[in-house]
């Protein structure tokens, strides 16, 4: 999978789909309903991610609240994460598991960061408290 970083704000989940379906970003944004409108404003559900798989080929996937035992089964390949809302992350964050890695759409976020100078890269750590996670079977 290749690392794909965000173009909006609230574009973690769009470049999480562009790295796991192996499409751009922009690709990713016309396959789902008002794309465009909901990477700037409202991001993705689990449940629009999910949708979005099934449409394109995975037929066994699906999403669960991470209680402490489930959290073991989140390190394989195509995981998605969503981290808890928190000071740093006041959206949450969605981040893909690959590689024995987790790729983050947007590495260098601050705050107050400016989207136009996001980048992805891996993380060995998640920078947070996950509480969903997206399988692929």
């Amino acid at each position: 999978m290749k690392l794909v970083h965000q173009q909006d704000g609230l574009g973690c989940s769009f470049a999480c789909l562009a790295s796991l379906l192996g499409i751009s970003y922009k690709k990713v944004l016309c396959l789902v309903d008002d794309g465009k409108n909901k990477a700037k404003h409202r991001g993705l559900y689990c449940r629009d991610i999910v949708n979005t798989l099934r449409a394109n080929g995975f037929t066994d996937v699906y999403f669960q609240y991470l209680k402490p035992k489930r959290k073991r089964g989140i390190y394989r390949d195509g995981t998605i994460i969503f981290i808890k809302k928190s000071k740093r992350y006041p959206a949450g964050h969605y981040l893909l598991r690959t590689n024995d890695k987790w790729m983050d759409p947007w590495l260098n976020f601050v705050n107050d960061s400016d989207v136009a100078l996001a980048k992805a890269g891996y993380r060995k750590r998640l920078p947070g408290v996950p509480i969903y996670a997206i399988f692929i079977k």
